[in-house]
């Protein structure tokens, strides 16, 4: 076997958080000033406490070779934009070592190594030399990457005027198209529409073609079983799993989902989702898959109810929803808290582990919040009426159409 082109050893990376104290109000700071009339000793103050140690990654190990497409997913706050910060050598680690053999190109948010002041075709060059690349190999690709962002128009106004869309093409191009030995993608490409990501990954599965080494962080199943040969798990800052796509994606949803979810009120949403609840209910002697959901509105307006259901290698095997196709099932929203629960029958399931996202939308127009893969649940039923066995997801079954239920 060739030698690795990326080899990481005992990789950890360490942050001190300082936690501050509450900050004192002119009310509390003149009470503090009187009551220190009365006081033998001078009050000390301790703005802040002592430095919390937190490490975003620890002990991590692996080796890429060369023509290796490489998954990384994980929950958020699992270290893996940090693994791809340090691999691009945007920041040290703390302790062990990451050797890389070849040209690397980072593409770990929007408009990485782009400068707000020049115009895309300067920022173009400009990648391109940071690269490696000289100007006659930038200037031979320099049709296609502009062909492939769609951004000819505005090649020559400042990128700081530029969407983030806008912005996100033009890096994608400019990493895929100059040829880079080793290309790190970070989840960037969520920013796009729908038919600038189907140009993404056609391009990914061209350059995986091509021989060159691809890491790519992706909550997107889907894109990760279809691109990548191996996949690394992380949990918690470790390595948790260094496997196979299916054998990854199974492990990676079972560990991220459970039963109910809590979260906060994003700042500025009009509607949102705020915590969810899932379980395997008998009722008259059939199984059914109970869905609770606590919407907050700061609107009054009508919206439809999504549900989406994964199986254990993330592939959306049902849909159903409130609303979506029946306006007259829609969910009426008035500021404060609605509840919705529903129902589907799990009698076409096949037993094994599954997840749900859950979505409140103004059908064909808007989505007015989503949640990816927030409640898991696991499915262990007998065998049917007459059945000698029930199906399993082994099998490749269970693909169908969600009926959702109100109930009350």
């Amino acid at each position: 076997m060739s030698q690795p082109v990326i080899t990481v050893e005992g990789l950890g990376k360490r942050y001190l958080l300082a936690h501050q104290k509450r900050q004192d109000t002119l009310r509390d700071s003149i009470t503090q000033s009187v009551r220190s009339l009365f006081k033998s000793k001078p009050r000390t103050a301790t703005d802040a406490a002592a430095p919390e140690e937190f490490w975003a990654l620890r002990d991590v190990s692996f080796d890429i070779h060369q023509g290796d497409v490489v998954g990384i997913i994980g929950r958020n706050g699992a270290g893996k934009s940090t693994l791809l910060k340090i691999l691009s050598r945007i920041t040290e680690p703390t302790t062990g070592r990451a050797t890389i053999c070849g040209r690397v190109a980072s593409l770990l948010e929007v408009g990485t190594g782009f400068h707000p002041e020049l115009s895309g075709r300067e920022n173009i060059f400009l990648n391109g030399a940071i690269l490696g690349m000289s100007r006659v190999e930038i200037t031979r690709k320099f049709d296609e990457i502009v062909a492939f962002a769609e951004v000819a128009r505005f090649l020559d106004t400042p990128v700081k005027h530029y969407s983030s869309g806008m912005y996100v093409r033009l890096a994608f191009s400019v990493a895929a198209h100059l040829e880079p030995e080793i290309l790190i993608v970070d989840e960037v490409l969520a920013v796009g529409d729908a038919q600038f990501q189907k140009k993404c990954l056609g391009k990914m599965k061209d350059v995986t073609t091509q021989g060159r080494t691809v890491l790519l962080v992706s909550h997107n199943m889907a894109v990760i079983q279809s691109l990548c040969d191996r996949v690394l798990v992380m949990e918690s800052g470790q390595l948790a799993l260094n496997t196979s796509p299916p054998q990854a994606i199974a492990r990676y949803l079972i560990s991220s989902n459970e039963p109910s979810f809590q979260r906060p009120m994003p700042a500025n949403a009009r509607c949102a989702i705020r915590s969810g609840q899932v379980a395997v209910i008998d009722e008259g002697g059939e199984s059914w898959i109970k869905v609770s959901a606590s919407l907050e509105s700061r609107v009054t307006l009508r919206a439809a109810f999504e549900v989406k259901l994964h199986d254990a290698q993330g592939q959306i095997v049902g849909f159903g929803s409130l609303g979506t196709f029946e306006p007259d099932r829609m969910i009426q929203l008035t500021p404060g808290e609605v509840k919705v629960t529903c129902r589907f029958s799990a009698a076409s399931l096949a037993n094994g582990q599954y997840s749900l996202s859950l979505k409140v939308t103004l059908p064909f127009v808007e989505a007015l919040d989503e949640t990816a893969n927030v409640l898991g649940f696991d499915l262990e039923l007998p065998p049917g009426p007459g059945a000698s066995h029930r199906m399993l997801q082994s099998w490749n079954c269970s693909s169908h159409l969600i009926d959702l239920q109100p109930t009350a």
